[in-house]
């Protein structure tokens, strides 16, 4: 079964649309929205690390508060969800070139 979340030949997008539905491009991969999306995903990628960093921090201090660590796995919900996006994207995307690496012309 398909993921309803990916079409075939659709870059599913690293932010949503209206009342959080996924936002696709059609396109092949050199404009300027796939190019704003690739930055866009380099941003969320690189947060996501800076974010483990201080959730590491945060776990090792026996001073922190209940609503601290709230916070921050909160924060950590929305990075998450930003990462499996793009993984979900670039999946769908490799396999896109392997399948028309195994039926060129197609």
């Amino acid at each position: 079964m398909p993921d309803p979340h990916t079409t075939d030949g659709a870059r599913l997008l690293p932010w949503t649309g209206d009342g959080g539905k996924p936002c696709y491009l059609v396109g092949d991969g050199e404009g300027y929205v796939s190019r704003v999306a690739d930055n866009v995903e380099s941003v969320q990628l690189g947060m996501a690390v800076d974010l483990l960093g201080h959730v590491e921090d945060l776990l090792g201090d026996r001073s922190a508060t209940p609503e601290q660590l709230r916070y921050v796995v909160a924060r950590l919900a929305e990075s998450l969800r930003e990462v499996h996006r793009v993984a979900r994207s670039r999946g769908a995307r490799l396999a896109t070139v392997a399948v028309r690496a195994e039926h060129p012309g197609q």
